[in-house]
């Protein structure tokens, strides 16, 4: 059989419909999903309803886990959180490390959460462009090198972009807008890239890709 990997890029985030928010924030670089985030995010799930999908990935930032309960809740599935997937730590974005919950923590709301699961990558404040697309491919090539099953992969722009590079490989240009799905078969030589950037299970899209 065929593996399936699935990368999706989380839902609208709650600082891009109130961009104040940042300033008053307690962790001002892991804002939650907003209103309509949400929906995508309940869309998302519908679309991947019907999907053989045995495995859901995460990264640990809220906006990822908040997109990805909602899958887990359409599937039946838990969330491992993957730390590999996590934003680029761009310090052009951030002054320092960002804050996030912990895992217990984020458990305590989202009991999809497989507190078991250990990352296999763990970014390091700061990243570069090369550094992050090195540590977004090498997690992608981990979990299927450890996993033979159909997988979801939810994470940022930047780990949309740089887990499909991994697995595909050469420069693709991947259209990562908000909430929108890659999908790569596993052929016998590598992988193929059925779906670039689909966001046709969205009722509602946005005009121009923003990463952070």
């Amino acid at each position: 059989m065929n593996q399936t990997v699935w990368i999706a890029r989380h839902a609208n985030r709650f600082d891009f419909v109130n961009p104040e928010w940042f300033t008053t924030a307690e962790r001002p670089y892991d804002p939650p999903l907003s209103d309509d985030g949400l929906i995508q995010a309940q869309e998302l799930g519908a679309r991947l309803k019907s999907e053989s999908i045995a495995m859901i990935f995460s990264s640990p930032f809220l906006r990822t886990v908040q997109t990805a309960n909602q899958v887990a809740k359409a599937l039946d599935l838990p969330i491992k959180l993957e730390a590999g997937l996590s934003e680029w730590l761009n310090p052009e974005w951030m002054d320092s490390a960002p804050q996030i919950l912990p895992p217990e923590v984020l458990a305590e709301q989202y009991s999809s959460i497989d507190l078991s699961y250990s990352s296999r990558v763990v970014p390091q404040y700061p990243e570069s462009n090369q550094t992050v697309m090195e540590r977004t491919g090498s997690t992608a090539r981990k979990l299927v090198e450890m996993y033979s099953e159909n997988i979801l992969l939810v994470g940022h722009g930047a780990s949309v972009l740089g887990s499909t590079t991994g697995l595909v490989g050469g420069n693709p240009v991947v259209n990562a807008s908000l909430c929108c799905l890659v999908k790569l078969v596993r052929n016998g030589k590598g992988w193929d890239m059925e779906l670039n950037g689909d966001t046709s299970h969205l009722s509602q899209t946005e005009n121009q890709i923003r990463f952070n």
